[in-house]
């Protein structure tokens, strides 16, 4: 009876894609375990193999795949991983993604438009996925995509804790940079104890990454003003808030934002002089040529670390938050 008992406890693995396999690392020394090693492979015409260099029959697993350029290729190579894990007989498949891919097509802004969000959660439940967990996605509705638990984690607790020691909240406004970041910008400012400001803008449609800046809402003349989104692209929004900012007499402006996809020309964009400095974490690998000098990077790890083990223990991934957001 022992050996039975002793073959049926739970089994934690834990696997990494090839997009940012030091992300995945930093996880697995935070919980204590070994990364499983994956035999993955690009074959000359595009196609991708993955096969694991161990058993994961019985066991729970999470596999990892952060969604940086080429996000299709890292796509395609999750979904097989996951097909395999199934195959192989893992008892539960968690796909963990930090930075969900697709999460700006969430819905039809006009017609003929697909709800890409909507497929990339689909295919993963065709494909054998049990449960998702990502951070801070860029819509919430999301969540109702996949068909099973989806576990949304915040990034806030990890960039709060830095500003808490490095911003004076006596000089300190908090910023959301439109009218759709306001929810999450009002819970920054009750955290940090500042005041709220808000700049509203108008985004033309046929215009991609292009945006016009009209009013700000709130006093942020002499103060310093950290503003606060989930994402960075092009850095070209951002960059025209903090320009904003500047023109109605801020003193400093910093930029909090959890995924920093930093499309081309996004370090030189992000260089200018509106800015003081940028504060992301590492849900996105950066390349030396994506980093700067006002650059600060945080890590995610020691979250994903401790949502991986509420899960895996059957505890609360809620818990974590306290309400945050």
């Amino acid at each position: 009876m022992s050996s039975i008992v002793a073959k049926n406890r739970k089994h934690l693995v834990l696997i990494s894609g090839r997009s940012h396999e030091a992300l995945t690392q930093a996880v697995a020394d935070e919980i204590g375990t070994d990364l499983m090693g994956v035999d993955a492979r690009t074959f000359a015409n595009g196609e991708i193999y993955t096969r694991f260099e161990g058993s994961v029959r019985g066991a729970d697993v999470f596999v990892v795949q952060s969604y940086s350029s080429p996000v299709n290729e890292w796509l395609m190579e999750q979904l097989i991983m996951v097909d395999a894990l199934k195959r192989a007989s893992a008892k539960r498949i968690t796909v963990v993604m930090p930075y969900y891919p697709y999460s700006r097509q969430d819905k039809k802004g006009r017609g003929r438009e697909p709800i890409s969000a909507r497929l990339v959660a689909d295919l993963f439940k065709t494909a054998g996925a049990d449960r998702i967990m990502s951070i801070d996605i860029h819509a919430s509705q999301i969540q109702g995509f996949f068909d099973g638990p989806f576990d949304h984690l915040f990034a806030m607790p990890v960039l709060l804790e830095h500003f808490k020691n490095s911003l004076d909240p006596e000089s300190l406004t908090v910023v959301s940079p439109d009218m759709g970041r306001v929810r999450v910008a009002d819970v920054w400012s009750d955290k940090l104890g500042a005041p709220l400001a808000i700049i509203h803008k108008r985004r033309d449609p046929l215009v991609p990454n292009q945006v016009s800046v009209h009013e700000i809402v709130g006093s942020v003349a002499g103060r310093t003003c950290l503003l606060v989104d989930d994402m960075i692209d092009t850095g070209r929004t951002i960059v025209k808030a903090a320009e904003a900012l500047k023109k109605n007499g801020a003193t400093n402006v910093v930029v909090a934002a959890t995924h920093a996809i930093f499309s081309d020309p996004a370090p030189e964009i992000l260089g200018a002089d509106a800015i003081d400095q940028v504060v992301v974490t590492d849900t996105l690998p950066l390349r030396d040529e994506q980093r700067f000098e006002k650059l600060k990077v945080l890590s995610i790890a020691p979250l994903l670390a401790r949502a991986i083990t509420e899960v895996f223990e059957d505890g609360s991934v809620t818990s974590m938050f306290d309400g945050a957001a």
